[in-house]
Order: structure tokens, then C-alpha cells, then sequence
């Protein structure tokens, strides 16, 4: 995302606790500072893209005095609606936006300015940010208010890890039938049962052995986990999912963490 707002003129000011990752920034022409508290002095929208809700909430309660007022913080990690509910209150008692926007498309769409963006939030506050989103996003859609961006997140992945499993047994199915899976998967996409995952993730990552999407299976069983506990938190049942979160969280312990997330179409 840095790169792309470099690519399009901006100056963006960066912080990563990691220094690696920076270093590349800081030759593509970003500047570099020491610290988050820095970094939030300096800059009117503040971006976040952090490993879950807990490491936002701490980053966020750090820095929260070095806000600048007026200031907007576009959260794009995959968090939870009910931290970024509480990040927003904080952020009015202190007088800046907290907007939460997870993203979607990985580090491919990242670094082609392609990714789809689900906002929730102040509505002036995220028509602020429509400059910024039009560099680093394809498409946004807001969904409502606090926390709304992240549970539609949730509820997204939720049916990319289901459709994920689904469509493997599909495939298993027809070629048990005698139909190649290229063949199985055309007809797929051209009826009601197609879906991001058979038309994308498939050709791409899948029948062509390539598995290097970008995304592992670590982040998918994290998010699989987020809409278990959004579901118990909201009083939600989910029948047809339960059995599918198995798959990814305990029926598949043979794929590590680190192995690109389409690998569960492996698991049988």
C-alpha cells in the first residue's frame, strides 16, 4: 500500500516495528521514523495494517495521545467489530475518526491498487479518505457504522474458507464422475454454484500446483476462529459452517501455519 501511494506522487511517512520491510520503503522514497508515537505526530490519516484486534487495540491505546485532533485513522487489518467500536469511542473523546476497513485481494491486489475495501464508520470521515481509497482500492463499499467493515470481513472470509473446502469436493466428486476438473470447473462458473474462489483461486493457486497466493494458513484459521467467536458473541448459530472450521482448524494439522491457505483443498 506505501508503494502504491509513492507511485502516485504522495510522501507517505512509515513505521514498522520490523526494519526490514522498511528498508525497502525508504529506497522506493518513503520516509522512516522510529516509533508509532512519531508517526502518529506527524500525519493527518494514520493507515494500520496490524496481525489481529489485540495488536490494533494496543498500538491504537499507545499512541492515542499523539493523535493529532481532526486526524483519521483507517484501520485495514482484519480485527473485530467490537474493538473497533471501542477504538471509535476512543477516538471521539479524543477528537479524532477511528474508520475500520478491512481489505480484500491480498498482497497482489495490495500492489496493484486493486483491493476491495469494506468501510464502517462516520460517513464524512471515510468521504475524506476518498483520495487515498481511490489509489489504493478497486472498489469500496461502506456497510455501516463502527465495526460494520469487520464483521463483513469476517462474514467474507468465513464464506471464502467454506467455498474453499466445498468446491475441493466438487472437484473430488467429478473426477470420481469422470470429469476433469478444468471441465468441471467451467461449467461451474458458468452456473449458480460459481463463486470468487472457483473462478480465482482454483485456476490460479489450485489445479496448477502453484499455491503462492500470498495469504497462509495461519491468517485463514485466525479469521475462521474470528467468525466462531463473532457467532457466540452475537448468538448465531452456524450449522453448516461448524463442520467446515474443523477442517481448517483441527482435521488439518498436517498443513503448518506458514503453507499458502488454498493447501486445505489438499486435506481430505
Amino acid at each position: 500500500m506505501a508503494r502504491r501511494l509513492l507511485a502516485e506522487g504522495l510522501n507517505p511517512i512509515c513505521y514498522d516495528p520490523n526494519p526490514q520491510p522498511l528498508e525497502g520503503l525508504r529506497q522506493a522514497g518513503a520516509e522512516v521514523v522510529t516509533s508509532a508515537s512519531e508517526l502518529a505526530q506527524r500525519v493527518d490519516t494514520l493507515i494500520l495494517s496490524l496481525p489481529k484486534a489485540a495488536i490494533v487495540e494496543e498500538v491504537m491505546r499507545a499512541i492515542t495521545t499523539d493523535i493529532r485532533s481532526a486526524a483519521i485513522v483507517l484501520d485495514t487489518s482484519t480485527s473485530e467489530p467490537a474493538t473497533s467500536q471501542a477504538l471509535y469511542a476512543l477516538g471521539k473523546q479524543h477528537e479524532f475518526q477511528f474508520v475500520d476497513g478491512p481489505v480484500s485481494g491480498g498482497p497482489a491486489a495490495a500492489n496493484a491498487g486493486s483491493m476491495t475495501m469494506l468501510l464502517g464508520g462516520d460517513k464524512e470521515a471515510i468521504k475524506s479518505l476518498e483520495p487515498v481509497l481511490d489509489i489504493l482500492t478497486a472498489k469500496t463499499v461502506v456497510v455501516g457504522d463502527s465495526g460494520a467493515g469487520h464483521a463483513a470481513k469476517i462474514a467474507n472470509n468465513m464464506l471464502c474458507a467454506a467455498n474453499l473446502v466445498l468446491v475441493a469436493e466438487a472437484i473430488r466428486l467429478g473426477e470420481a464422475a469422470g470429469v476433469k476438473p478444468g471441465d468441471l470447473l467451467e461449467g461451474i462458473n458458468a452456473g449458480s454454484g460459481r463463486s470468487g474462489v472457483s473462478e480465482v483461486n482454483f485456476p490460479k493457486w489450485v489445479l496448477n500446483g502453484a499455491y503462492d497466493s500470498g495469504f497462509t494458513m495461519g491468517l485463514m484459521r485466525k479469521d475462521v476462529g474470528l467468525a466462531l467467536a463473532l457467532a457466540e458473541s452475537s448468538g448465531v448459530t452456524l450449522h453448516g459452517f461448524s463442520s467446515i472450521a474443523e477442517r481448517w482448524i483441527n482435521e488439518s494439522v498436517e498443513i503448518p501455519d506458514t503453507a499458502d491457505f488454498n493447501e486445505i483443498t489438499k486435506a481430505q
